[in-house]
């Protein structure tokens, strides 16, 4: 299940008609929405996720820009869309996959571990996250960012640390972002090998010596 907000279709009881007739709209509306995502999928790998419009996508769609921002309603809301299964399969995995990332490992081990998973995730799709981010209007209160925040601050309180743990999680979660990520490797050269073994130190000096 995915906790990015995505913008939700019509109800099926908002419809008129027989039960057929429902069901047929709600296939068309499921196909229409896949042939968007398919040609929004095309023009971010031609001109790159900061060059997606709703203009554009509604022109290589062959529909109106308020069929567009009716199916998504904002640029953001395309980009989540679009984000969606790999984000809810990573929530999946921290949540309640296997361990050092999932349940059952020291919590400083999965704190270590999601970390570095973030890493990754965001050298895979960095760029429609950072787009994403860059058309909320406050980005820090999506749904997705705040389960990043309550699980570093959960895994915080677990490893027994005790100063200010919300407050630290917002600090930690600050070194993950993707826009800062993709500078320090797309401009400063830095590997993300590195940055993975900087959040291993990070979090080490924050909450103690790993355990053995």
């Amino acid at each position: 299940m995915s906790l990015i907000p995505i913008r939700p279709g019509s109800s099926p009881g908002s419809s008129s008609g027989s039960a057929s007739g429902a069901g047929a709209e709600r296939s068309d509306a499921a196909r229409n929405r896949e042939l968007l995502l398919c040609a929004a999928r095309q023009l971010v790998e031609e001109c790159g996720a900061d060059g997606v419009t709703m203009g554009k996508l509604a022109e290589r769609a062959g529909v109106g820009k308020g069929t567009v921002f009716r199916r998504f309603g904002s640029r953001a809301g395309l980009m989540m869309t679009l984000l969606s299964d790999a984000e809810a399969e990573f929530q999946g995995r921290f949540m309640f996959g296997p361990p050092p990332l999932g349940p059952g490992a020291p919590p400083l081990d999965r704190l270590i571990a999601f970390g570095a998973e973030r890493i990754r995730y965001v050298m895979e799709y960095g760029e429609l996250a950072r787009a994403a981010e860059a058309s909320l209007h406050n980005r820090f209160e999506a749904p997705a960012a705040v389960l990043w925040h309550r699980h570093i601050e959960h895994l915080l309180r677990s490893a027994s640390f005790n100063a200010d743990p919300w407050l630290m999680a917002m600090s930690l979660s600050a070194t993950l972002e993707p826009e800062r990520l993709l500078h320090a490797v797309r401009v400063q050269h830095v590997s993300p090998g590195r940055l993975e073994e900087s959040w291993r130190e990070l979090v080490i000096r924050v909450v103690g010596k790993v355990e053995d």
